[in-house]
C-alpha cells in the first residue's frame, strides 16, 4: 500500500499502465465519441506478431445489428448552460421536451424507413447506414486500457460537469473496476473527484 501510494503522488504511473481490463460497451454515437478521447493506443507484444488493440467498434459493415436508437424522454432533454459554450443547464418543462421526443422519434423513423429502402435495393450495408440518424444511434465496441487510463476517465467524466450520459457510464465502469484494482484506483483518482470511491 505504500509503495502504491508513494508511486501515485510522485507521478511515477508507469507501473499502473501494466494492469489493464476490457469493457464491452454499449452506447449512443455521442457517448462513444466522447470517450474515443481516452484510447491511449495500444501495445505490441515484441515477437508474436500480435497487438492489443484499445478500441475495436462494430460499423454495421458486417455485423447485422438491429438499429437502436438514444431517445430522451419528455422529461429528460436539458436547457442551454447560462455561462458557458458547451454542457447542460436545468431540465426543460415536459411539454417541450415531449415535442422534441416525438420529433426525433419522426426523424428516426424517416432514417431507418430510407435505411431498409436501400437495403432492398440492393445497395451494400456500408453505404445503406448512411440514412441512419447517427448521433443518438448506439454502437457496441471493446474498450481496452490500462488502470492509469481508466483513473483518468474516471477523473474527468465523474465530474459534475460532465454530459450526464458519459457520467452515467462512467459510474457503471467505476463499479465493474472497483473490486479489481481498489488500491490503484483509490491512489489514482483524487479524492475531491472520486466522487463514489469512499
Amino acid at each position: 500500500m505504500k509503495l502504491f501510494k508513494f508511486l501515485a503522488r510522485e507521478g511515477h504511473t508507469s507501473p499502473f499502465r501494466h494492469a489493464i481490463a476490457q469493457f464491452e460497451v454499449y452506447a449512443p454515437l455521442m457517448v462513444a465519441r466522447q470517450w474515443w478521447k481516452y484510447v491511449v493506443g495500444s501495445a505490441y507484444y515484441e515477437g508474436t506478431g500480435d497487438s492489443l488493440d484499445a478500441w475495436n467498434e462494430s460499423s454495421r459493415r458486417y455485423i447485422t445489428e438491429e438499429p437502436v436508437f438514444y431517445t430522451p424522454n419528455g422529461d429528460e432533454w436539458r436547457s442551454k448552460p447560462v455561462s458557458s459554450k458547451q454542457g447542460s443547464g436545468d431540465i426543460i418543462s415536459w411539454e417541450l421536451g415531449e415535442k422534441h421526443t416525438q420529433e426525433l422519434l419522426a426523424y428516426i423513423e424517416l432514417g431507418m424507413k430510407k435505411y431498409e429502402q436501400a437495403l432492398a435495393d440492393g445497395i451494400c450495408a456500408e453505404q445503406a447506414r448512411l440514412f441512419l440518424p447517427s448521433y443518438g444511434m448506439y454502437v457496441r465496441w471493446y474498450w481496452t486500457a490500462s488502470v492509469q487510463s481508466i483513473a483518468n476517465f474516471l477523473v474527468q467524466r465523474l465530474e459534475h460537469d460532465a454530459q450526464k450520459e458519459i457520467q452515467d457510464y462512467a459510474k457503471a465502469v467505476l463499479e465493474l473496476i472497483r473490486s479489481i484494482y481498489p488500491t490503484s484506483l483509490e491512489q489514482l483518482v483524487s479524492q475531491e473527484k472520486a466522487v463514489a470511491l469512499n
